[in-house]
């Protein structure tokens, strides 16, 4: 492997043990007891610290101006991209196991195709290869998801290995004994999660066209899913003794999941895609879940299930399916670029643009605030 082609891929192995990382420390906080309300808010807060400078120094003299309008737009984004979807996700994990997280996660691109055909972001184009694939791939998706929500069948008879993190052990050993997850609303509010972040997909196309600041508007976003947070937090958990951090794995986890998968996530795989471009940063994905599956069984001692294999095994082919699509269509697109082709016509040019921003969005931003 070339130097130039080494540097993006540790990079990006980096990023998913990092998020990896962010699971299996967000799970044991909240089988300590940690309400997943109070993490989201607390997450949104370092969050925020850690984006700013680079909002601040790296913008500072490009920033565009910020209107009320283009205010607005980035509010629903972090009622739909933050609030929402970390939410929805954390209280999911709460209720299910790392593995399952991070398999239902996937759905996102597939979530993301569907809802963006009635706003004119994406064709079907079934009479192509590339509609075809992305058709196909959205059903596995939806399969897998349904099938790795509802089936668990036979246990993989696969021995524990003899790693003990005592840790993990006393909080699992503690978890079976006096909280049991609810299997059913776990996954169900994981896939909202899903169509939560595909919503804030829809929009985040519209303010990366008209506030092109992505530091900016991502600490924006974060500040105000802070105070969204913060309320939403209040109303579960009245308990101010519940909110301390005293104890070392909620102090912990709520500050790795700001720093590092927020901040230091985004400038990562930021840097990637001008490197190497959206897609190869989406074809990563998977190795989270492969990464959260032997960590959870390793550390854990998380059971791997029958339905739990075949589910990601669907989820994983239909989002391969998925983008191989979508990068089978951008293709002639690029192709144009490279020859100095104009696209004819501001509507025709504006949707395209629009299609990229989206399919960027969702590549980059989907790992830095899940």
């Amino acid at each position: 492997m070339a130097s130039h082609d080494l540097l993006p891929f540790l990079t990006m192995v980096i990023v998913q043990l990092g998020y990896a990382g962010m699971n299996i420390i967000s799970k044991l906080a909240m089988d300590s007891g940690m309400n997943p309300f109070v993490h989201v808010a607390y997450r949104q807060i370092f969050a925020t610290i850690s984006i700013a400078p680079f909002a601040y120094f790296l913008e500072r003299k490009t920033r565009p101006k910020l209107t009320p309008s283009i205010l607005f737009q980035i509010f629903l984004c972090s009622i739909f991209g933050v609030s929402m979807n970390q939410i929805t996700y954390f209280v999911g994990l709460k209720n299910t196991t790392p593995t399952i997280a991070c398999a239902l996660s996937n759905l996102t691109p597939a979530v993301t195709f569907l809802l963006a055909i009635p706003f004119g972001l994406e064709r079907v184009g079934l009479g192509t290869k590339a509609g075809q694939a992305k058709m196909l791939g959205t059903i596995l998706c939806v399969g897998g998801a349904m099938l790795l929500s509802f089936y668990h069948g036979s246990i993989v008879p696969i021995d524990q290995p003899n790693i003990h993190w005592k840790y993990a052990q006393d909080m699992t050993e503690n978890k079976s004994s006096t909280n049991h997850g609810n299997f059913m609303l776990g996954p169900f509010l994981l896939i909202v999660s899903a169509v939560s972040w595909g919503v804030w997909s829809i929009l985040q196309a519209r303010v990366s066209m008209d506030y092109a600041a992505p530091y900016s508007s991502s600490a924006l976003m974060c500040l105000m899913a802070s105070f969204q947070c913060l309320i939403i937090g209040f109303c579960f958990d009245h308990n101010l003794s519940d909110w301390s951090l005293r104890h070392s794995i909620r102090a912990v986890s709520a500050i790795y999941a700001g720093v590092v998968c927020t901040a230091l996530a985004y400038c990562l795989m930021s840097w990637c895609i001008e490197r190497k471009g959206p897609l190869y940063v989406s074809v990563f994905n998977p190795l989270l879940l492969v990464i959260v599956a032997i960590l959870s069984w390793a550390l854990l001692q998380e059971k791997i299930y029958i339905g739990t294999v075949v589910g990601s095994v669907l989820i994983v082919l239909g989002l391969y399916g998925v983008l191989w699509g979508k990068n089978n269509e951008m293709k002639p697109i690029k192709f144009d670029e490279e020859i100095g082709g104009e696209i004819k016509g501001d509507k025709e040019k504006e949707k395209k643009d629009m299609a990229m921003q989206l399919y960027e969005g969702n590549s980059i931003i989907v790992h830095a605030t899940k």
